[in-house]
C-alpha cells in the first residue's frame, strides 16, 4: 500500500483500487438563483475506463488509464429539471409528456439536444456571473466514480432503488423521472446510475493510453458523449465506465443534461485518430471507363467474400447483416454492412471495405459508421452522376430497431475518404426510417431512399434538392426490404418481402410519387426471412431483379424452373435474376447466380453460422440480404450477406455454362 499527498486529498493506492481520503468528499454546496444545488468535487486521480468481460460490447472502454484531475469545480447534485430548463427556454413545455415521460416540474428535463444544453449554460453563466458548463467526459466518471473502482459507486450490482424499467425495448414504458430520489455518492451526487443519459462536453472517440490530465475529448467528431444510461435501458451500459453518445443535434426521450461550474480545463482537445482502411490512399482521379469489357461477350466472376476481418478487430467475431454497395467515380466499389453480437443490439455498428479498381480482393475491413450506443439499422450507399457519395443510415434512440428510429445523412466529394458532418435528415424516431439499400436519383432529379415502414410496409423519403431537404410522401409500399425503380412514365414499381399476394412477392406501383400505392401479385416466389431482394435499372434500359427461388430453411423445396444451354428446362434453387424489358410487365429472363463448378462456397447471415453450400448448375445461395449496382463498364455487381459476384447483362440473357467468362 503506498499513501500520498495530491491537490489537497490523501489518496490511497491498494491493488485494484483507488481510494480517496473520505474527508476529503467536501459539504461545500452552495444553491443557484434557479435552486440548483452544487457539490465541490475536489481534484484526484482515478482510473478511467473498464476491462469488462464481454469485450465485444464494451471495447471502447479500454485500455484504462491513470487521469489526473487538477482543479476543484461544482456539479449539480442532480439533473436539471423541468422547471429550472424552462426559465431559460419557455417553449420546452410542449415536450412534457411525450412519449409519456417527465411531466413534473422537478422531474428530469428530456428532449434536448446538446447544443440546447450547451446553450443554456451560457445563459445561465450570463445569469449567475459565474461560468457554468457541462462535464467533460473525464470530469463526469471521477465524479461519478466518487473513489470507487467497481461497476457502480454502490458496488459491482446497482440496488432496486435506482432501476427504472432497466430493459432494453422497441418501445420505452413511462416511468416517474423526479431527481435526487435515489442515494447520493460520496460526493453527494444523485441519479449517476441511470434516470436519464447526461450530455458531456466532449466529442466522442477512442481513448489513448497513458497517464492524462484533465483530458477534454477530440476537437472533432460526429457524436457528443452521453454518460451514467437511463430509464428503459439495460444495466450494464449505467455503469461507471460506460461510453455513449449521439449526434449533437439529436434530441429523445432517454437524454438529459446536468451543469458543472468551473472554468475548463486548460488541454487541447485531441485531433488525430487512426484512420479506417476504406479511407486510405484513395485516388481521387476519375476512373477511364472506356476500357469495357465487350458487352456482347458473356461475362461472369466470384463469388469472393467481400468481408475480411483482421484478427485485432473489435468486431471480428460480430455477425454481418444488411449490405450496401455502390460503385465510385475512381472505380473503385464500396460496400457497408451491419457488424454486430445482436440484431436488437447498442453495439451495432457500420463496417466497411473497398474493393479498389483493377483490384481482385476486398481490403481488410474496418469500421465505417458507428455511435456508440445506439442501434444503427441499417446502411444505404448512392453515388451521383456528378460524384457525389452519399450514405444514409437509420440511428435508434437507443438499442432495438423499428419503431424508434432516427434517420442520418453523410456526404463524400472525394470517393468516400472523408465525409461531412453526420446530420439529422429524419429527427423524429419513429417507425418509417430503418433505412434499406437502393437509393437512387429519378429522371427528374429527386433522390429516394427507402426505409422499412414498420411493421410491415416500406416508405419512402424523397429530396428534391441534392439532400438539403427531405419529405415523407406518406404512403405505404406492401413488403419490407423492398426494391424500388422509376418506370419509363414516371410510376415507381416496387417489390418487396412479406405481406403476400396470392402466395407470391408483393408488387407495388405508385403514380404520384409514393403518395399512395396500388397492390399486385408479382411472378415471383416470396421472400423469406434472412433474404432480401433487389431491384434496379440497369444501363442498358431492362429492370434487374434478384432473389430466391425458396425460404433459406427450405433452399431446395421448391425452386424455379430455368432452361440450360441446350434450351431444356430444369429446376433450379437458390440466388437468382429476372429481367424485365417492358416495365415489369413480363419477366421473361430467368438466371441462377452460381458458377455452377461444384465447388462450396460459405453463405453469412444474422441468425445463423456461416453456412456451405455446392454451387452447381441447378444450386445457388440460398441465403442472404442483396445489394446491386452496376458500373459505366456494364458489369453488374451483386453481393450478399458475405459473397460478391459480377456479370453482365449479356451473360443474364444467355443460356451458355455459367464459368469460364471473365
Amino acid at each position: 500500500m503506498k499513501t500520498t499527498w495530491m491537490y489537497g486529498l490523501t489518496i490511497i493506492f491498494v491493488p485494484g483500487m483507488i481510494i480517496i481520503n473520505t474527508a476529503a468528499f467536501s459539504q461545500d454546496r452552495s444553491i443557484n438563483s434557479l435552486g440548483m444545488e452544487m457539490v465541490r468535487i475536489e481534484p484526484g486521480i482515478y482510473e478511467r475506463g473498464s476491462d469488462v468481460s464481454n469485450e465485444i460490447l464494451f471495447f471502447d472502454e479500454r485500455p484504462v488509464h491513470t487521469v489526473n484531475i487538477t482543479q476543484p469545480f461544482y456539479m449539480s447534485s442532480t439533473p436539471v429539471t423541468n422547471a429550472q430548463y424552462e426559465k431559460f427556454d419557455p417553449g420546452h413545455k410542449k415536450y412534457r409528456g411525450e412519449w409519456g415521460f417527465s411531466k413534473e416540474d422537478d422531474e428530469a428535463v428530456l428532449f434536448v439536444n446538446w447544443e440546447e444544453a450547451a446553450a443554456f449554460t451560457e445563459w445561465l453563466s450570463e445569469k449567475e456571473g459565474e461560468t457554468y458548463r457541462l462535464a467533460t467526459e473525464a470530469e463526469w466518471e471521477y465524479a461519478a466514480r466518487a473513489g470507487t473502482t467497481t461497476e457502480f459507486f454502490t458496488g459491482d450490482e446497482l440496488p432496486e432503488a435506482f432501476h427504472r424499467h432497466q430493459v432494453d425495448e422497441t418501445r420505452p414504458v413511462p416511468v416517474p423521472l423526479h431527481v435526487g430520489q435515489t442515494p447520493a455518492n460520496l460526493w453527494g451526487l444523485h441519479d449517476m446510475h441511470g434516470l436519464v443519459e447526461e450530455w458531456t462536453l466532449d466529442w466522442y472517440g477512442p481513448y489513448v493510453e497513458g497517464f492524462q490530465i484533465d483530458p477534454v475529448g477530440y476537437k472533432d467528431g460526429d457524436s457528443k458523449v452521453t454518460r451514467g444510461g437511463s430509464h428503459n435501458t439495460a444495466l450494464r451500459y449505467l455503469r461507471s465506465a460506460n461510453r455513449m453518445g449521439t449526434l449533437a443535434e439529436n434530441k429523445h426521450w432517454l437524454i438529459g443534461f446536468r451543469v458543472v461550474k468551473g472554468e475548463m480545463p486548460e488541454n487541447q482537445p485531441l485531433t488525430e485518430r487512426k484512420p479506417p482502411v476504406w479511407s486510405q490512399n484513395v485516388s481521387p482521379d476519375s476512373y477511364d471507363w472506356s476500357k469495357q469489357p465487350d458487352p456482347e461477350i458473356p461475362h461472369f466472376a466470384g463469388p469472393v467474400s467481400y468481408i475480411n476481418m483482421p484478427e485485432e478487430a473489435p468486431y471480428n467475431n460480430f455477425m454481418s447483416h444488411c449490405p450496401a454497395l455502390t460503385i465510385l467515380d475512381n472505380g473503385d466499389l464500396l460496400a457497408v454492412w451491419h457488424a454486430m453480437n445482436s440484431e436488437r443490439g447498442r453495439e451495432l455498428a457500420i463496417v466497411g471495405a473497398r474493393l479498389r479498381a483493377g483490384e481482385k480482393e476486398w481490403d481488410t475491413a474496418s469500421e465505417f459508421f458507428r455511435i456508440p450506443g445506439r442501434n444503427l439499422h441499417g446502411p444505404d450507399l448512392f453515388t451521383d452522376s456528378d460524384g457525389t457519395l452519399y450514405h444514409f443510415n437509420g440511428l435508434s434512440a437507443s438499442a432495438e430497431i423499428h419503431h424508434i428510429l432516427g434517420m442520418v445523412m453523410r456526404k463524400s466529394t472525394d470517393n468516400g475518404a472523408t465525409w461531412s458532418k453526420a446530420q439529422l435528415i429524419g429527427p423524429e424516431h419513429h417507425s418509417r426510417h430503418q433505412v434499406i439499400d437502393g437509393a437512387f436519383k429519378t429522371s427528374d432529379g429527386a433522390i429516394i431512399v427507402t426505409a422499412d415502414s414498420n411493421p410491415g410496409g416500406t416508405a419512402l423519403h424523397i429530396s428534391r434538392d441534392d439532400g438539403e431537404t427531405w419529405t415523407d410522401p406518406g404512403g405505404t409500399i406492401k413488403g419490407i426490404h423492398a426494391g424500388v425503380v422509376e418506370l419509363d412514365d414516371g410510376r415507381l414499381m416496387a417489390i418487396g418481402r412479406g405481406q403476400n399476394i396470392d402466395g407470391r412477392s408483393p408488387m407495388s406501383i405508385s403514380s404520384d410519387m409514393g403518395k399512395t400505392w396500388a397492390y399486385t401479385a408479382s411472378p415471383f416466389p416470396p421472400t423469406g426471412s434472412g433474404q432480401r431482394p433487389v431491384l434496379i435499372r440497369l444501363n442498358e434500359g431492362p429492370i434487374l431483379y434478384a432473389s430466391f427461388t425458396d425460404d433459406r430453411n427450405e433452399p431446395r423445396e421448391k425452386g424455379l424452373k430455368f432452361k440450360d444451354e441446350n434450351g431444356n428446362e430444369y429446376r433450379g434453387y437458390g440466388l437468382f435474376t429476372a429481367l424485365s424489358y417492358d416495365e415489369g410487365e413480363t419477366w421473361p429472363v430467368r438466371k441462377l447466380v452460381t458458377p455452377a463448378d461444384g465447388e462450396e462456397y460459405f453463405a453469412r447471415h444474422i441468425g445463423g453460422p456461416t453456412a456451405p453450400f455446392k454451387a452447381t448448375y441447378d444450386n445457388a445461395e440460398y441465403q442472404g440480404y442483396l445489394a446491386a449496382s452496376q458500373a459505366p463498364d456494364g458489369i453488374i455487381h451483386l453481393i450478399s450477406s458475405r459473397l460478391h459476384y459480377k456479370f453482365n447483362l449479356r451473360w443474364l440473357e444467355s443460356s451458355l455454362p455459367m464459368k469460364g467468362y471473365e
